[in-house]
């Protein structure tokens, strides 16, 4: 599941928040990923580049980058869409989904930029864990344009501007833009609603991003989305309509204007946060990583990474 803000109407910093919400934790880790970096898509056919950009990145099971910001301020974000549909296999060089994150992290400056380059690779499915999960890419870079990728009925579509701030799971966004008529904050005649299902909380995520008060700083921006972000969060336990659970197990913060990563976990009180042009990360070579949800951090811990071989 998932719910992404993007406030990029204050006049303070561009900041985008997201929660993570699955049925058992993701097991996040923090990367630190340098410049110089060769990679592959890893699959038959697949595309290979060279990183042209540091980036912070956040990982699941060590396996797939679910979101990152690299070291000119493009942000992107990985949440689950069970409408994709990425169509068959063509003869377009080849990128996991597990790598579309990272493979945006390592080529692109801007979302625009981005969007001009995805379509020369085809994003393809794999199993994730025995899992097949069809998911859709937010992306913000530093002059607050946003975009939402999707893949339908085999084509990519694309949600180009800054007006498309906020995004949750099902349905796909066109019918998740749609449904907010339905309530009266938005010209409809229902309430604001307060469950937890994805066009419930996409509907509260507008309304709340849109009430925010101009920031005093960057703290204030930072805070004002996590608040958001609490929010559209999950407690754990509560049921969807299904009697299934997904609840949040993690809430971040990316400053995109600033390059820094604020993270907290929904089981510690404490927030986690790393600068990206900090002296303890631009002097490293090589990949560093941390655990963001040891019990230990607190604050900034731009110089807690420890070298590490990433296996993505």
């Amino acid at each position: 599941m998932c719910t992404r803000v993007f406030w990029n109407t204050n006049h303070t910093a561009q900041v985008v928040g997201r929660t993570l919400d699955w049925e058992v934790s993701d097991e996040p880790r923090l990367w630190h990923l340098p410049v110089g970096v060769a990679r592959d898509g890893a699959v038959d056919g697949a595309a290979r580049w060279t990183s042209r950009h540091r980036s912070l990145a956040m990982t699941f099971w060590d396996l797939a980058t679910s979101e990152g910001v690299n070291d000119v301020g493009l942000a992107a974000h990985l949440l689950y869409l069970a409408a994709s549909d990425h169509g068959p296999r063509d003869d377009r060089p080849g990128v996991s989904i597990t790598l579309w994150v990272q493979y945006v992290l390592d080529n692109f400056a801007t979302v625009a930029e981005a969007i001009a380059g995805l379509d020369r690779v085809q994003v393809v499915p794999v199993a994730v864990r025995g899992q097949m999960l069809g998911t859709h890419l937010a992306l913000e870079d530093a002059s607050g344009d946003s975009a939402i990728v999707e893949h339908l009925d085999g084509r990519m579509v694309v949600h180009h501007g800054r007006e498309f701030t906020v995004m949750a799971n099902d349905p796909a966004y066109d019918e998740q833009l749609a449904s907010l008529a339905r309530y009266r904050p938005f010209g409809g005649t229902e309430a604001l609603p307060g469950d937890i299902l994805s066009p419930e909380r996409f509907a509260r995520a507008t309304y709340f991003l849109e009430h925010l008060p101009e920031p005093a700083d960057e703290r204030e921006a930072v805070a004002g989305v996590l608040g958001v972000t609490r929010n559209v969060s999950v407690p754990f336990g509560a049921p969807y309509d299904d009697f299934s659970v997904y609840p949040t197990w993690w809430a971040s913060v990316t400053d995109v204007t600033n390059r820094a990563y604020y993270f907290q976990s929904t089981l510690a009180p404490n927030v986690v946060w790393v600068e990206l042009d900090s002296a303890a990360l631009t002097a490293t070579t090589g990949a560093f990583a941390l655990d963001p949800t040891d019990p230990q951090l607190s604050g900034d811990v731009s110089d807690a990474f420890a070298s590490a071989t990433a296996t993505f």
